[in-house]
């Protein structure tokens, strides 16, 4: 059995207009998701990022140069991230296309790990 990185992308302010009652909504579709992959021995783990956008570290011409990012401008951010396991890359996009995630403008992009 593999491990695949599951990032969540979301367009940035899609979630602004929503009641906290909407927001309950949304929390609580990803954790009865996250709580059967867990019961179903397939959820390694999963994780909420912040909204800052965070950081970006970049070589530049000296030394290595940070910045805040993404920016007001960017067409999506990484709003969270679930580490699963699967058996190949077929069953990896079945089980992400089940992810309470996959709606609206959000995708998910699914990487494998390498177990080196």
């Amino acid at each position: 059995m593999h491990e695949y990185l599951l990032l969540l992308h979301e367009t940035p302010g899609d979630f602004a207009g929503l009641s906290p009652a909407q927001m309950q909504e949304i929390v609580d579709r990803y954790s009865a998701w996250a709580g059967e992959m867990a019961q179903r021995g397939l959820l390694v783990s999963g994780k909420k990022l912040v909204d800052d956008g965070g950081r970006h570290l970049r070589l530049g011409p000296v030394a290595p140069l940070a910045s805040d990012g993404p920016y007001a401008e960017a067409k999506d951010v990484i709003g969270g991230l679930f580490i699963i396991k699967a058996d190949n890359d077929a069953q990896a996009e079945t089980l992400a296309a089940e992810c309470p995630h996959l709606h609206g403008r959000n995708w998910v992009e699914i990487r494998r790990i390498d177990p080196v």
